[in-house]
Formats: structure tokens, C-alpha cells, sequence
């Protein structure tokens, strides 16, 4: 016989006992309320089973306790340490069991009734967010447990409540049943993690109200109708509405979307409580086979966002929130993905007043099933059915009343099953106003929605064309990349041409970036630590650092570019005229101010307002520029327009730049040496106008004043996360390539040195050992006397059946050129496939300001279509345009280091001089580089030219 313990239900499959039906959640109400955040006492046990229960009861003395703070995780504040996988399960996949080493924290609050706390009513204790497993206890009674970490439970307690002394207890477990639903991609961090409120319920409060508020586009009315489970009125005095709850009324209303995000105030009046309503009128449907907001299909331009902090995990507060809504906002982000289980309610209050379109989704993935083919998969598990209808239940009902929540999303990853089909036709019958969504459901049974991860560029289009096949019903449905673009370190690359398609063919209907934010720790060790910096025995490494943020909210070159790829006003033009287009799929473009600007060799010399018509959602307009109000004398010119907020909005302020474009009226000079200095050779230099070379290898030693280091061919970078690709891959994955062929440890070989009347010629092999393959590299020095131009000519030899990561020259300059002035793409870093948003200009910084933070660090820092740039007492100009690279460390340093606190300065300026990189792509999970921005191994010239200058630094 198998005797049992107090802990069996940590590994009972239900989703718990004791707590109260889900229903809606409100920020206010004028009924009290008491936070019980804050200071809080912890015990942490290595077991289960560690420790008894006494500590729950009255009385019991905690003083020799740790405190941390709730919100919080427990190993976030110093008692134990957190754990990465990506999807691997961190212990034996044995459903629904755990291990016995299953840390445990006993958390103890005592607190009393405010004074004017009433005497009438109940009391609910709710939780917002406990990872993974808890059991409650107030005042010495086990009130319940509960599993769904991402997810409100509440519990009636005002007949336990006394004035003052009252001892809330509360053990989490880390691992649990739950813990099998839970495998999102994410850092295991235990605690109660969101908010604890205690609530008084008045007599006659609200139990459960729902909002439906739809709009009609053909009328402009919209319907309201507040469905309450005790009798009330509905009042909205800008509506002059006046009704009882459960009756219908429908009149004149702005509607809501997330580009006019509409809210009416409006108050549910029961016989014990006044509640705030926000409300906005939209109609969500699918029609014609695609996603309608208002009568009008919408394009999502969307990111996926996990909750991260770099100190407190996914303990957010409300800044925080905040923050980062206004950040998407700012970059013409609108749309939200709440990957992979519902958000901290305050999120969507967020999305709601600013206006983003968002999925919300459930707390459900057991991706680590995958890996025994989804044998035992909970979601095709009869018994596990009710926990994810609670699940499902408990996301719906809490957050039903947001108008910004278009899209119900099942979960993530799960595989497919009974369980998913039950959820799908709950929430189908519970609210009829939203669709469903679920990526996994290829064929489309049980959802809405065609939703795919990942596909190529090619498979879209595919898709697009309606040329997939697949079932009936899934060849009428619209298409979303729920993840696309896989934001890991440097990249994403492609997304322009994922726009392109998106906005070539109705059926697609956009995606949403993987992901928002890098969940980097912060770490004194390593600046942001990510997973197996905290000894994990089984983890998935930076595949945790994967957005468009880095950990402190930086934006990342990836989310510049998304701002630029997606932008809501196209602007391109030629032959004096510029052509302005709406992009909105609801808003005018009154709302904006044009300006344009002229510029000669990349200088601004004038600029002045560009009169643009306020164009209706996908009008077009030709707009006349002015005459070039200056002569460039044959220096390169363009004009560049930008659209600006023409006032301050509630998530920008006037002036913040929405789009631009650039126009080109002059093109660039290419830079002209004539051979008129040669060569002359002393005892151990040569020397060729400014500059000397050594006698015997032909190696540029200095241009006038300046040193230079180690000239030669360079062809490697330090692969970037999507270089190196995903494991599970079956594509070619080039960093590995290359390092198999041995491109970082590339040999050269002296066959030559001739002077010429008026050249050096310099002839090298260039290849690596072990391997046939090779590069002949000839450099070519001539000069004017005061000007030295370098041509380089590299002709592949051997089979090369592979392209090269970058090609160029690199040279070392002293550790005192620290400016940069340069007139090319900027301000940010370029790649041929993520360069959208170099905007060609002149642009200054310093070396340390050129490097891009990668929390792993890797490749970055290139300016794309750099004419000219000057560092260290050297301009340089490209014969053609180049990318520059400039950072105090090799290459090879930092293809070596694995966090940025490897990297330290050293007494040498490197330069890269690139004639061509090889794409970035999205391979770390996505597609790689497509064909086009491959950097071929074929025979190449490309020269440059230095002069000597004053020094900027």
C-alpha cells in the first residue's frame, strides 16, 4: 500500500483546490483594497518535504528568516540560482512527477486591517503570479493550492481576517505537475512574482461583469452591452449613456484601433461597488479569409515579448511596462504577441490606452516532449484536460474586457491533441468576438488562423500566392508568422523582404519578431550573464539573448531596423518629385509634418516643410520638391524627406521621426589618383609618395606620420549567433563551415614584390591549412605624391563551393585614433541585408562608440556604404563605397570571448576596409542569408585610397 503526503498535490495533475472561479480583473474600484508587496520572510528548503507546516501558524517565530522582496523570484535575490533551457525539460521527463530535490520556499507576511477597513462583506486574497506550484494558508487554515504560474487565483478569506496579526503563509514549490505545461523558452525562476492584494468584496459588488462593445464601420454606431452577474447600471457620460447591465444600446462612437486607440470612461454601479470601465468599440471577424478589425483587414507588425527585467526577472512594475509600450510605439510597432502565457494585467491596461493590437496567449507549452516524439504529451492526456481548460478559463475571463486583445492564443508549442481541441471550443463558445489562434494546428482544425513559425522567404510567398495546399479550411484562412525574424545578436536579417511580401499579397497578414528583449542577468562577472553562467547541468547558453532589446532596454541596431522595414509612410522619389504613401490600415496622415533637407558630399546645407497631402490609409501621392537650392559643383547630393508627429501624442513628442526617405540627385565621384610617383627603393624601406613599405615584404609601415600595422587580406568575422545557426538545423550553417575550412586561421604567403615605374605590386596566396582552396591576392600601390591609392585584386583558386564571411583589408592604426567622422550609411551599424535603416549622411563617433553590445559578443559595428572616413590623421576613400569597422581588439579576440567583460582595449586601433559582407540572415532559429546577399568567392578588384589628415581624435 502507498501511503501518502501533505505534498501529493504538487504532482496532481489538477490544476488545484480552494480558489475562486476566475473572473474579469479591474485596476480599481472603489471597494478596498490593501498590497500586501513588500518585505517578506523566506525559508528555503531543498526538498518538498523538507520542512513541516508549524511556520503557518499564529504565533510562529520567523525572525532568524532571510527577507526578500515580493514581487520577487527567491533566486533572484540571492538563495540559489536560476536555470535556462529552451525547451529541454531541467528534470527526468517522468509526467506528472518531479524530483524530490525540488527547492522549496516557505514565504511568511503578517500584516493588519487598515483602520477604515469595513466590517461588512468578504475578502479575496489574490494572487497574480506564483512560479510554479503554491499552497496557502491564512491565519493557520490551509485555504488551498494552486498551479498555473502565470495566472490570477483568488481566494475568499474575509471570515478568517482579524484586525490586526494576520499571518499569511505561503510555500512554492519550484517544480510541480504545472511545471510540464510550463516549458517557454524562458529562465526557471521560482517566487511569487507578481502582485498579492487583498480585496473587499461589499455586499451587492460585482462577482463577474463583460463588456461587449462592437462597432459598425458601415453606420459608425457602436453596440455596448455589460453582461454583469449582479444587477447594475452602465453609465458613459460622453456617450450619454444611462442602462442596466444586460441591456443593449447602440449610438454614434469613435471607434477603437490600435492606430486610434479610443477609450470611452465609463462606471458599472452595483448596489456595493462603482466600477471603472475603459471602453473601446471595435468588431473583430474573419471575412473574405482574412483578419478584419472595423471592416478593414489589418497588418500586424508585431513583436513577440516575454516579461524580463535584468535584476528582478519577471517581477515588472509599472514603469517598466510602460516603457517598453512606448518604446514598440516609437517604432512604429503595432502589435504584441504575449509569448508564451498571459502578461501582467497592467500590460494590457498599457496596450489598451496607447494602442497596440495584441494575441494574448495562455500559459501552456511542453515543447520538451518533442524529443520522444510527443509520447505522453499532456494536451492529448484526457486527465490532464481540466488544468488547461482552467488554464484557458483563467486567461479569458481575466482579461475578456480589453478592446486590444484581438487574437485568443491556445499556447505554444504543445504538439497536438484532445486537450487543445477542448480549450479551442470553450473559448470559441465563451467569446464569440475574438478569433483563435494556434501555431501548431497546421491543418487549421481547431483554429482561426494559419499560423507558421520561421518560414523561408520563399515558403511565404508561397503561401501568399495560395499555392500551399494543405486542407479546405486552412486555404481560406489569412496567414501570420506568429515568430519570424529571429532577433539574436546581430540581425535580424531579411526582414525588408519579408515587409515586401507581407504587403504584396493580401493573405499575409504580417508577423511578429522573435523576440522583444534579451533576458540577460545583470552580472557584475560578466555584465549580462545568460544560461550556463550559473552552473547550470543542462542549458541552452545566449539563445536566452534573442530581441530587438538588449537587457537594459537599449535598442538594438535589429529594432532600428524593424522601425525603418515597417514604417507606416513609404517615401521614395526621383527626378525632382517625391512619392508619399500611407501605410496605415485606419489613419490619415494629417498627423504628421514633412520635412525636406538637401544634401551635398552628405552635409546638410538646407532644409525647409514639404507640403504633403493628408492622404487616407493606402493613398498615394507625388509631391514636388523645390529646386536643389544650392550647386553641388559634381559632389554627390540628395535630397532626404522625413515625416515627423506634427504635435505631441501620449506616446511621442512632436518632431519624433516616423519614416524617411532619401532621393538622389547628383552621384558620387569616384575617387582619381594618377600614377604620377613612383616606387623608390632604399636599404630597407620603399617608399611611394607619403608612404613607406618594408624593402623585403612589401608591408605598409606609415603614411606620413601615421603607423600602420598589418595591412593584408582579411576574409573572417567573428560569427555572429546566426552564423553559427541552431543545432537542429539541417541547412548549411556557414560559421561552422567556415571554420571547418579554416577561414579564422587563413595563411598568407610572400610571392612577390615588384616595383614598377610608377606601382608596388605586392603578390600573396591567401589560404588556410589543411585545404587546397586559396585566394590569390595581389595589392597594387600607387600615388599622386601626396595620396595613396591601394588596389586590391583577389582571384578565388580551388573548388569554393561556399561563400566567405567578409572580404577586405585589415590594418592596425595607435591606440590613440579615437574619432571617427564618416560620410556613409549611420548612424548605426549595416550588413547587406539589415541596412535598411543606414541612412547615408555624414556621421562622427567614437571607436568604442562604433561597437554594438552584443551580450555575446560577435561581428558587429560595420557602417554599410561608407564613401569616405577619417581615423587617426587618415581619410579614406573607397573605389566603391565599403564597409568600415573599427574596435580596439581583434578579430580574433572577439570571436573568442563569450560575454563583453572578456574584451579589453588594447594598444591597437583595428580597421576593417570591407569591399563586401556576407548577409546575416535569421539562422540562429530562422532562414539564413538569401542568395542575393551572399558574398560569393569570385574573382574581385576593389582599391581605396588614403591621405594623410589632421587627427579628430
Amino acid at each position: 500500500m502507498t501511503s501518502s503526503t501533505a505534498a501529493d498535490y504538487i504532482e496532481d495533475v489538477s490544476p488545484g483546490s480552494g480558489a475562486l472561479p476566475p473572473r474579469a480583473r479591474y485596476a480599481s474600484s472603489d471597494a478596498k483594497s490593501l498590497s500586501l508587496n513588500g518585505s517578506w520572510r523566506l525559508r528555503v528548503s531543498a526538498t518538498a518535504d523538507a520542512e513541516d507546516d508549524s511556520f503557518a501558524e499564529e504565533g510562529y517565530d520567523a525572525g532568524d528568516w532571510a527577507e526578500v522582496t515580493v514581487p520577487g523570484h527567491w533566486v533572484l535575490q540571492g538563495h540559489g540560482s536560476p536555470i535556462y533551457t529552451n525547451h529541454l525539460y531541467p528534470f527526468p521527463v517522468d509526467p506528472p512527477h518531479v524530483p524530490t530535490e525540488n527547492p522549496t520556499g516557505d514565504h511568511l507576511r503578517v500584516f493588519g486591517l487598515p483602520p477604515e477597513w469595513p466590517s461588512d462583506g468578504g475578502a479575496v486574497l489574490r494572487f497574480d503570479g506564483v512560479e510554479s506550484c503554491a499552497r496557502v494558508w491564512l491565519n493557520g487554515t490551509d485555504i488551498g493550492e494552486f498551479k498555473g504560474s502565470r495566472l490570477p487565483h483568488e481566494f475568499a478569506v474575509g471570515h478568517l481576517l482579524k484586525p490586526s496579526g494576520n499571518v499569511l503563509a505561503v510555500r512554492v514549490h519550484q517544480w510541480s505537475a504545472g511545471s510540464y505545461l510550463e516549458d517557454q523558452d524562458q529562465w526557471w525562476l521560482p517566487g511569487i512574482f507578481r502582485d498579492v492584494t487583498l480585496l473587499h468584496r461589499p455586499p451587492g459588488s460585482a462577482l463577474d461583469f463583460f463588456v461587449h462593445a462592437s462597432y459598425d464601420h458601415t453606420s459608425g454606431e457602436g453596440t455596448l452591452r455589460v453582461d454583469s452577474d449582479v444587477d447594475g447600471r452602465i453609465t458613459v457620460p460622453a456617450l450619454d449613456i444611462d442602462v442596466a447591465a444586460g441591456e443593449s444600446v447602440t449610438v454614434p462612437v469613435q471607434p477603437w484601433t490600435a492606430e486610434t486607440p479610443y477609450l470611452y470612461d465609463g462606471l458599472l454601479t452595483t448596489q456595493g461597488e462603482r466600477v471603472p470601465l475603459r471602453i473601446g468599440f471595435r468588431t473583430v471577424e474573419l471575412s473574405d479569409g482574412l483578419i478584419k478589425v472595423n471592416g478593414k483587414a489589418v497588418l500586424f507588425k508585431g513583436v513577440n515579448r516575454h516579461e524580463w527585467h535584468p535584476e528582478k526577472g519577471r517581477a515588472l512594475d509599472l514603469e517598466t511596462m510602460r516603457e517598453d509600450v512606448l518604446l514598440m510605439k516609437r517604432h512604429n510597432i503595432n502589435a504584441v504577441r504575449t509569448s508564451h502565457y498571459p502578461p501582467h494585467p497592467a500590460f494590457l491596461d498599457l496596450c489598451d490606452e496607447y494602442g497596440l493590437w495584441v494575441i494574448d496567449e495562455c500559459d501552456l507549452e511542453t515543447h520538451g516532449f518533442t524529443e520522444q516524439a510527443w509520447r505522453d504529451n499532456p494536451v492529448d492526456d484526457d486527465r490532464w484536460t481540466p488544468a488547461l481548460l482552467d488554464r484557458a478559463a483563467r486567461m479569458v475571463e481575466r482579461d475578456k474586457n480589453h478592446p486590444s486583445i484581438v487574437i485568443w492564443s491556445l499556447g505554444n508549442e504543445a504538439g497536438t491533441g484532445r486537450g487543445l481541441t477542448a480549450m479551442a471550443e470553450w473559448i470559441h463558445g465563451r467569446d464569440r468576438s475574438r478569433l483563435v489562434h494556434y501555431e501548431g494546428d497546421i491543418n487549421c482544425r481547431d483554429t482561426d488562423v494559419y499560423s507558421r513559425m520561421y518560414a523561408s522567404h520563399a515558403e511565404v510567398e508561397h503561401i501568399g500566392r495560395e499555392l500551399d495546399g494543405g486542407t479546405h479550411k486552412r486555404r481560406r484562412l489569412p496567414f501570420i508568422l506568429c515568430e519570424y525574424g529571429h532577433a539574436m545578436g546581430n540581425g535580424p536579417g531579411g526582414l525588408a523582404d519579408y515587409q515586401r511580401l507581407f504587403e504584396s499579397y493580401d493573405r499575409l497578414q504580417g508577423g511578429f519578431i522573435w523576440e522583444w528583449i534579451d533576458h540577460g542577468i545583470k552580472d557584475e562577472r560578466y555584465g549580462f550573464a545568460y544560461g550556463g553562467d550559473f552552473g547550470e547541468e543542462l542549458h541552452d547558453g545566449n539563445f536566452v539573448c534573442d530581441g530587438l532589446l538588449f537587457p537594459d532596454r537599449v535598442p538594438s541596431p535589429g529594432l532600428v531596423e524593424f522601425k525603418k522595414v515597417i514604417e507606416p509612410v513609404s517615401i521614395d522619389g526621383s527626378d525632382g518629385s517625391v512619392r508619399v504613401t500611407n501605410k496605415h490600415d485606419f489613419s490619415d496622415l494629417s498627423a504628421f509634418a514633412f520635412q525636406w533637407s538637401y544634401q551635398v558630399d552628405g552635409e546638410t546645407v538646407e532644409s525647409g516643410p514639404l507640403t504633403v497631402p493628408p492622404l487616407a490609409p493606402g493613398e498615394s501621392a507625388d509631391v514636388k520638391l523645390p529646386a536643389p537650392p544650392v550647386d553641388s559643383d559634381g559632389a554627390e547630393s540628395q535630397w532626404t524627406v522625413r515625416a515627423s508627429l506634427a504635435a505631441d501624442t501620449a506616446w511621442a513628442p512632436a518632431g519624433h521621426v516616423i519614416g524617411w526617405g532619401q532621393i538622389p540627385v547628383v552621384a558620387r565621384p569616384l575617387p582619381y589618383v594618377s600614377a604620377t610617383a613612383g616606387p623608390v627603393l632604399g636599404e630597407r624601406r620603399i617608399t611611394l609618395g607619403p608612404a613607406s613599405f618594408d624593402a623585403r615584404t612589401g608591408e605598409l609601415k606609415s603614411i606620413g606620420a601615421v603607423d600602420v600595422t598589418g595591412l593584408r587580406l582579411d576574409v573572417w568575422r567573428a560569427t555572429t549567433d546566426n552564423d553559427d545557426g541552431a543545432s537542429w538545423q539541417t541547412d548549411i550553417r556557414y560559421g561552422l563551415l567556415w571554420r571547418k575550412f579554416g577561414l579564422h586561421r587563413m595563411r598568407h604567403r610572400l610571392d612577390g614584390v615588384e616595383l614598377s615605374g610608377d606601382a608596388l605590386t605586392v603578390r600573396t596566396r591567401v589560404a588556410p591549412a589543411a585545404w587546397e582552396i586559396g585566394l590569390a591576392t595581389v595589392y597594387r600601390w600607387t600615388s599622386d605624391g601626396a595620396r595613396l591609392r591601394l588596389t586590391v585584386s583577389v582571384a578565388p583558386e580551388g573548388d569554393w563551393t561556399f561563400p566567405l564571411p567578409r572580404l577586405g583589408v585589415r590594418f592596425g592604426l595607435d591606440a590613440s585614433a579615437d574619432r571617427v567622422r564618416w560620410f556613409g550609411g549611420g548612424p548605426g551599424e549595416g550588413y547587406p541585408d539589415t541596412k535598411s535603416a543606414s541612412l547615408p549622411g555624414r556621421w562622427e563617433a567614437t571607436v568604442d562608440g562604433l561597437q554594438t553590445p552584443y551580450v555575446r559578443p560577435q561581428e558587429n559595428g560595420a557602417r554599410a556604404d561608407v564613401r569616405w572616413a577619417e581615423l587617426g590623421g587618415l581619410r579614406i576613400e573607397g573605389n566603391p563605397e565599403f564597409w568600415f569597422t573599427a574596435r580596439r581588439w581583434t578579430t580574433e579576440q572577439l570571436d573568442a570571448a563569450g560575454h563583453r567583460t572578456d574584451l579589453s582595449p588594447g594598444a591597437t586601433v583595428w580597421v576593417n576596409l570591407d569591399h563586401g559582407q556576407h548577409g546575416i540572415g535569421s539562422q540562429s532559429c530562422g532562414p539564413g542569408p538569401l542568395p542575393q546577399y551572399f558574398l560569393n568567392a569570385e574573382p574581385t578588384e576593389f582599391s581605396f585610397v588614403f591621405t594623410e589628415t589632421p587627427d579628430i581624435s
